[in-house]
């Protein structure tokens, strides 16, 4: 309740941002001349608008996504804007945990540096549908095929951050609505990787928002025992129309975004939380933390359960390891 109260009234937090800031306002004062940055989902919506302010900001940028035609058009669309950018585009699809793969050798083969790596994509599937790899559509997107792609990119983050002497910074695009699911995470997952029939959309994206959040702890975890130069944090951009609801337009819909509406964030007010996380030098060595409306949040009780976290971890990486399609349900 509190936190809505300060949304309807703009109230800045310690950061002196708040929920009506932007992102080119949140960067302002920021010179991302010499930084690399992969943006996923960078092709419309929050995650376009945070490759236009850090292309702006002077990043160079790689834009991974399905359609390279899309990925193009947005490439141009910021260079009208700013001719003096390098954007790379790439092929990527989330879902496949051999495309993540390729993505990274092609990657690596380019022998540049990484020094921002902004999980942004994101997908709500209102019918179900199972990936290449036998898991659960939304959740192979939205989650594994992110947790591949961070742990394949890890070591040149590392390395650098380390021969640069410039933290990394890892930013898992989240939701509150990963307060939403309660259940068992695993056994849900094995379910609707294996049959339509409990599929509910909103638990299954809940589900993989959480998992973002998870993930998120212990990867900070992890950083530090390490002793990386690399933070990991993770947020939540707000409410915000965007085509991540395409799937779901309609009356419905429509009616709920009209009586929401003033709690609503434009795009650009939406990527702020984002492009505040991956480049205030106020959040240096701060990691394994959520945020929302560019200041440090709480997450739900099972965004903060180490044991979860864990667990999740080493179900990823079984799933991950597989050289076949994998029964979910085994794995489990």
């Amino acid at each position: 309740m509190i936190e809505t109260v300060k949304h309807l009234i703009s109230s800045s937090g310690p950061s002196g941002f708040g929920s009506r800031s932007t992102a080119d306002h949140v960067t302002a004062n920021s010179d991302l001349g010499s930084l690399t940055a992969i943006i996923t989902g960078a092709t419309s919506g929050i995650g376009a608008e945070t490759a236009r302010v850090l292309a702006k900001r002077g990043a160079r940028l790689v834009l991974p996504s399905r359609s390279i035609k899309t990925a193009e058009e947005t490439k141009a669309r910021i260079l009208s804007e700013f001719p003096e950018s390098e954007i790379i585009v790439m092929h990527l699809d989330l879902s496949s945990l051999a495309s993540v793969r390729r993505f990274v050798a092609d990657f690596e083969s380019l022998q540049l540096p990484l020094n921002i790596l902004i999980n942004n994509a994101g997908k709500y599937a209102h019918k179900h549908a199972i990936s290449e790899d036998g898991v659960e559509m939304t959740f192979a997107t939205n989650y594994l095929g992110h947790f591949l792609l961070t742990k394949l990119l890890l070591k040149k983050m590392i390395e650098t951050a380390s021969l640069t002497g410039v933290q990394g910074r890892i930013v898992n695009v989240t939701s509150v609505i990963h307060s939403w699911f309660s259940g068992d995470m695993l056994h849900y997952l094995a379910d609707i990787s294996r049959s339509y029939r409990n599929y509910d959309a909103t638990r299954a994206y809940a589900l993989s928002k959480l998992a973002n959040v998870l993930h998120t702890l212990e990867l900070s975890r992890l950083l530090h025992k390490m002793d990386a130069n690399v933070t990991a944090n993770c947020v939540h951009p707000g409410i915000v129309r965007t085509r991540l609801t395409r799937d779901r337009d309609g009356f419905v819909s429509d009616l709920v975004f009209f009586l929401t509406s003033k709690l609503l964030k434009s795009v650009p007010q939406a990527a702020a939380t984002t492009c505040y996380v991956a480049t205030s030098p106020r959040l240096k060595n701060v990691c394994g933390k959520y945020f929302s409306d560019c200041n440090e949040a709480r997450t739900s009780k099972s965004g903060s359960c180490n044991l979860k976290a864990q667990r999740l971890w080493t179900a990823s990486e079984l799933l991950i390891s597989q050289a076949s399609t994998p029964n979910v349900s085994q794995t489990f």
